[in-house]
């Protein structure tokens, strides 16, 4: 008797449904009743004892259809189940979607892509080489080396998560340049002072371009020092290279010398005067010997003044043909002023170059 009213119910749903057909609209939600009752017939006709055998299929196809049919529509639609059962089945398909594509297990997240596996070994490993390089100059020189465009806070955010330094290395202060446009061929110099190992002073002379930020060259003299030393250190320091038409120097009193003053005038140089009183007047020499200390005098003793001019010649070489420039938009020196095509490295396959006897590391092609 169940099977025969539950019959007879269907049979007046579809002729309910046949009569709706011939109105417009509501194709769709036809559609989906009427493969609801076909079915709960299918779901009858299985053996059972007091309940429909529901499947995980069956509890799909009823929530899938019941996001067609409208709610009001339920009520007459559900024969055999109830709908709050359709109604269930409708909000745990919702989850499930929700969850399928929101949740980490077995999708990427959205969003851009992180550096490769090779990149981050690269970026770690150049840091604990050079325990002192700061995150700017590493991305310069991951830009330069391997041709691929990162922000220093993608590289701190690295070195956050993967690097660990080894007791002993000290992280050194971070630097910044200051920018500034100056006549062509203008040079700076300036001294500073030194000690060997068995405490003798020593005074270099440095000579630097200030438009390339290159190290022409270095002068070293062991004692006091005069007029006539000052030329000396002065024409061994830009020695093999065509002087500038101008020259910066501050107002340190040997630099008042009637032979300097003789000897510039005999090379045709222009002397330009700092404001006196103002050290901040004379910035890109000051930040030199700052780098020259802190990034190498302060980890390389020297022994007398040949000692010391063979180390400093290394620092040079590595200063203008491979350390990094942020006024330079990342270029060493001798890349900034030939402006030759990169070749970059693969992060796959790639040498580490060493230099000033393994204080500084860069990589290079394989």
């Amino acid at each position: 008797m169940d099977h025969m009213k539950s019959a007879v119910l269907l049979l007046v749903h579809f002729l309910v449904l046949i009569a709706k057909a011939l109105r417009p609209g509501g194709i769709k939600a036809l559609i989906a009743e009427n493969l609801i009752l076909k079915h709960q017939l299918t779901v009858l006709s299985r053996a059972r004892q007091r309940a429909p055998n529901l499947k995980a299929t069956d509890r799909f196809f009823f929530g899938l259809l019941s996001l067609i049919v409208a709610r009001k529509r339920l009520r007459s639609v559900a024969v055999i189940i109830k709908p709050s059962t359709l109604l269930r089945f409708h909000r745990a398909l919702v989850k499930r979607k929700y969850r399928r594509l929101f949740s980490n297990t077995g999708h990427t997240k959205p969003g851009p892509k992180g550096p490769s596996r090779e990149l981050i070994a690269a970026i770690v490993e150049l840091k604990q080489r050079n325990p002192r390089y700061g995150c700017p100059r590493i991305a310069y020189i991951v830009s330069v080396t391997f041709g691929i465009e990162i922000n220093k806070d993608i590289v701190r955010r690295v070195l956050a998560k993967h690097y660990r330094p080894t007791p002993g290395n000290t992280q050194g202060p971070s630097w910044l340049s200051l920018l500034g446009h100056s006549k062509d061929s203008l040079w700076s110099i300036d001294l500073f002072r030194c000690e060997s190992v068995v405490l003798k002073s020593h005074r270099v002379l440095v000579v630097m371009d200030q438009y390339s930020r290159r190290i022409i060259g270095f002068g070293i003299h062991q004692g006091d020092v005069d007029g006539l030393t000052v030329c000396r250190m002065f024409n061994r320091a830009i020695s093999g290279a065509d002087p500038p038409r101008h020259l910066s120097t501050d107002n340190d009193p040997l630099f008042r010398f009637h032979r300097w003053q003789a000897n510039l005038r005999i090379l045709e140089v222009e002397e330009i005067k700092l404001l006196p009183y103002v050290p901040m007047s004379h910035p890109f020499i000051e930040r030199l010997i700052g780098t020259i200390r802190r990034e190498y005098l302060d980890f390389v003793p020297f022994w007398n003044s040949l000692d010391l001019e063979r180390k400093l010649c290394e620092f040079k070489n590595y200063y203008n043909n491979h350390r990094t420039h942020s006024a330079l938009n990342g270029q060493s020196p001798f890349k900034y002023c030939q402006q030759a095509s990169e070749t970059f490295a693969n992060t796959k396959n790639y040498d580490w170059q060493e230099h000033c006897r393994g204080l500084f590391y860069t990589p290079v092609a394989a």
